[in-house]
């Protein structure tokens, strides 16, 4: 076994379990950064994985592959980044071991990232909002299913990936009824559940004690579900919502767009930006800040309070009479 293949296995075995305690998703997107990297190392230079060491790990090789990531793949520029900092990872964890191989190892560790734009947040409605929790069939136990699990995600704002690890011990309807997740950062949260949700809730899990396993989620036969069957059935859903809300067809919603549709909810609402941040699980406000660029009604009302003592508040309307808007010129 060659010094590539040993500073691999020393990594994902032993540093970033026991000394970096990195979660199960870091360790699986690092994981499967390395795999697609060999991949493409081995078909650009025409020998076998195992054949792969420090050598071929250079600057120019991994620059071609975060290029191949964009170019082929159609990753975006963050994802590019993630991929880089993955390959980072193992290589500063692995330079002290190998200083034989320090002048390769740095000029990768040098590759800054790439600069991304950040998109403006897509959310829903309240009438789409509507639609979509209605799309699905409430005389099927998928359907029933599926309308809990919208409605809960809508109102809570979690993540697909904290409401793919929640199971039935997680849900409180007591009481002071809320959800509690562990979500990114292993920063746990508890998130209060409104009355709705309560209801809709309390009639899921009547139906969900007749399944097998613990995930509040659940397949047929009590399996958790995958994040990839999440968003197959918000598809299928926002497929039949469009047709009684055709505004949805021009929107790309995921799962995400549901927890953004949740952070303007409560900005609406009037809730300070902090407290959605610690609503959403957000490690400081300045995540939570894209919500305030994404809501007009908050800057048409900065707009109004700037405007001369005697202008009429509100968007500019010319007078629709345009001989009289003529003459008064």
């Amino acid at each position: 076994m060659n010094a590539l293949a040993t500073s691999l296995q020393t990594y994902f075995t032993t540093f970033a379990r026991s000394q970096r305690d990195l979660s199960s998703n870091t360790i699986g997107s690092y994981r499967d950064t390395w795999r697609m990297l060999l991949k493409y190392l081995t078909a650009k230079l025409g020998v076998t994985a195992d054949a792969l060491d420090f050598d071929a790990v250079t600057a120019t090789n991994i620059t071609g592959f975060l290029d191949y990531l964009e170019q082929e793949r159609g990753n975006s520029a963050k994802t590019r980044n993630v991929r880089l900092t993955a390959i980072r990872s193992v290589l500063s964890r692995a330079l002290p071991d190998h200083p034989e191989h320090a002048a390769t190892i740095t000029q990768v560790l040098a590759i800054p990232p790439k600069r991304t734009t950040r998109p403006v947040i897509e959310f829903l409605t309240p009438d789409e909002v509507v639609a979509v929790l209605a799309a699905p069939d409430p005389t099927t136990w998928t359907g029933r299913r599926d309308h809990a699990l919208l409605a809960m995600t809508v109102q809570t704002g979690l993540r697909i990936s904290e409401i793919c690890s929640l199971t039935v011990d997680d849900i409180h309807l007591g009481t002071g009824p809320h959800v509690t997740c562990t979500g990114k950062g292993r920063r746990q949260r508890i998130t209060p559940l409104t009355r709705a949700t309560v209801s809709t809730m309390t009639a899921y899990l009547t139906e969900r004690v007749a399944r097998p396993e613990t995930a509040l989620f659940c397949g047929p036969r009590g399996q958790r579900l995958s994040r990839d069957a999440l968003e197959h059935r918000l598809t299928k859903h926002l497929a039949a919502a469009a047709i009684v809300c055709p505004s949805l067809v021009g929107k790309h919603v995921t799962m995400h767009t549901l927890r953004h549709t949740a952070a303007m909810n409560l900005l609406a609402a009037g809730v300070d930006v902090a407290v959605i941040a610690l609503w959403l699980g957000h490690a400081d406000t300045h995540s939570t800040d894209a919500y305030l660029h994404a809501d007009m009604s908050i800057k048409q009302a900065a707009l109004d309070r700037t405007r001369p003592p005697d202008v009429e508040p509100g968007t500019y309307r010319p007078d629709p009479d345009i001989l009289a808007w003529l003459a008064s010129l």
